[in-house]
């Protein structure tokens, strides 16, 4: 698994901010067996000179948490909001361990990731790649999942011992199945 993060700029604050963050969850990110990459379009030596600003522990990652490199602009890390006006913008893009991209958010610069948003995603993503559930609005790790409306109700029975249960709905339909986070 891999992410790949933009931020626009060195020396802003909400990159900052950002930065800190990832690195503060890089073990986080390690458990879940993802690596994580930050993309700039600033140079090395800007880079070495933010990081010096940042200050050497306080911010930044240890083992390379959130390598840095010039390389967004390929990724159309700019792009045009308004005629005529180039509105800087922050992405994550989420691949998995098959190289397809499992998810991307595009965010306005002013506007910083939430970090643990983008970890309950990977649970998520990770969850729902092994076993036939999806998750639903709100749900955190541990909590009940659905069953793929796919899965035949007997097979789910049997891949799913500790119970499926459905939801009553005002049309009768039986169509929300959950059981406990296998």
């Amino acid at each position: 698994w891999g992410i790949l993060f933009s931020h626009p700029r060195d020396f802003t604050p909400v990159c900052t901010t950002e930065l800190g963050r990832a690195a503060k969850l890089a073990a986080e990110f390690s458990k879940r067996n993802v690596k994580m990459i930050a993309l700039s379009i600033d140079s090395v030596q800007d880079h070495l000179g933010w990081s010096k600003v940042r200050g050497a522990g306080h911010l930044q990652g240890k083992g390379g948490a959130a390598g840095l490199s010039r390389s967004s602009r390929a990724i159309g890390q700019i792009s045009s909001a308004l005629p005529l006006t180039l509105s800087p913008c922050v992405q994550v893009f989420i691949f998995g361990p098959d190289k397809k991209l499992k998810l991307s958010i595009l965010y306005p610069a002013t506007t910083g990731r939430n970090f643990d948003e983008i970890l309950r995603v990977v649970d998520s993503l990770q969850l729902t790649a092994y076993k036939k559930v999806a998750t639903p609005v709100d749900w955190k790790p541990g909590d009940s999942v659905m069953v793929v409306p796919t899965l035949p109700d007997e097979e789910a029975k049997k891949l799913f011992p500790k119970g499926v249960f459905t939801k009553d709905l005002p049309s009768g339909k039986k169509y929300l199945r959950y059981t406990p986070q296998p």
